[in-house]
């Protein structure tokens, strides 16, 4: 982290004013504070499986151990903003309708081509 002032005052001693007013912000500076002013956990004895499935969902997701993490906890703890996208077809359980303008569309795919099975 580089910082850099304008000036000093009083004997060489910089004052919390002079840092607040004369420091320049530098992006990395600004992460920086972020995260030791953030609420910081330090969890232990960590179950194998739970450190191998962590470290694989932040490489396969390109994301850091940390985040992995924070989002598995909100999951868990159901606080995940995002609502959970399901790939699956029980949307579509009980809703078929008879549609005999369909049946009669398809008739031909049912038909097998018996040469191209020989």
């Amino acid at each position: 982290m580089v910082v850099w002032f304008t000036g000093l005052s009083g004997a060489g001693k910089t004052t919390l004013a002079t840092y607040q007013t004369e420091c320049v912000a530098t992006p990395a500076s600004e992460k920086y504070n972020a995260c030791i002013m953030s609420t910081q956990y330090t969890v232990r004895t960590i179950p194998a499986a739970i450190d191998r499935a962590l470290r694989r969902r932040a490489k396969q997701d390109a994301k850091s151990l940390n985040t992995v993490a924070v989002e598995a906890l909100a999951r868990g703890l159901e606080l995940d903003t995002k609502p959970v996208e399901h790939t699956d077809l029980d949307a579509l359980i009980g809703s078929w309708q008879e549609d005999p303008a369909f049946d009669r569309a398809i008739v031909t795919f049912e038909r097998v081509d018996e040469e191209a099975w020989k």
